[in-house]
């Protein structure tokens, strides 16, 4: 007997790179990408280009020539806390759940502690906090995690939420530094609680 092909669940997507990721007005984001929303308190910033300082903090500077963009990056410039968003097209065969979500979630803390590693060396240790569910706006699964750790004296907290909207997965990357980023926390929460996806009709 040959083996039953499965049909897949969604028609192939790509990231349109032509497309702008979207319009910043004063401290909204309207994407144009992909459907999102987002505003910022008033003392923070947003771009769609790659800041040179998150190089300092560890992230990789993306190539023009990449396939895929990170969509939007907000930060506060004194306390350098920042927080991104990247979407990226599902794959035709790809499926979903809340349980799955959290599970991919879970797994990321492996490259999560590499990187760590690679970047500042083996004595640095993190305190992993536990995987949760998180609500997003229009987006049908999320989870959340995050890690503390100290680099030169400073308190980093580290996070990421990934989360599943028909037809899109969503990477939200943060970063809280120090004291001084006591009060972006707060922030942090306004800006996810700012997010909306809104399915285009």
């Amino acid at each position: 007997m040959g083996c039953a092909t499965i049909p897949p669940v969604r028609e192939a997507l790509k990231e349109d790179l032509k497309v702008p990721a979207g319009r910043i007005e004063g401290n909204h984001f309207s994407g144009i990408r992909y459907p999102f929303n987002i505003s910022v308190p008033s003392n923070w910033k947003m771009t769609t280009e790659f800041p040179d300082f998150l190089e300092e903090l560890g992230y990789g500077k993306p190539s023009p020539m990449d396939k895929e963009q990170t969509e939007l990056y907000a930060y506060n410039p004194k306390t350098k806390s920042n927080i991104q968003f990247d979407f990226t097209p599902a794959g035709r065969y790809s499926t979903f759940s809340q349980e799955s979500i959290e599970r991919l979630t879970t797994l990321a803390t492996g490259s999560f502690k590499q990187e760590l590693e690679e970047e500042h060396g083996k004595d640095v240790q993190a305190e992993i906090g536990p995987t949760t569910s998180y609500s997003l706006k229009g987006v049908q699964f999320a989870a959340k995690k995050y890690a503390t750790y100290t680099i030169k004296g400073v308190k980093r907290e580290q996070g990421w939420i990934y989360g599943f909207t028909e037809p899109y997965q969503i990477f939200v990357l943060y970063m809280i530094l120090g004291k001084e980023g006591a009060n972006d926390r707060q922030d942090m929460k306004k800006i996810l609680d700012s997010f909306e996806f809104m399915l285009k009709k």
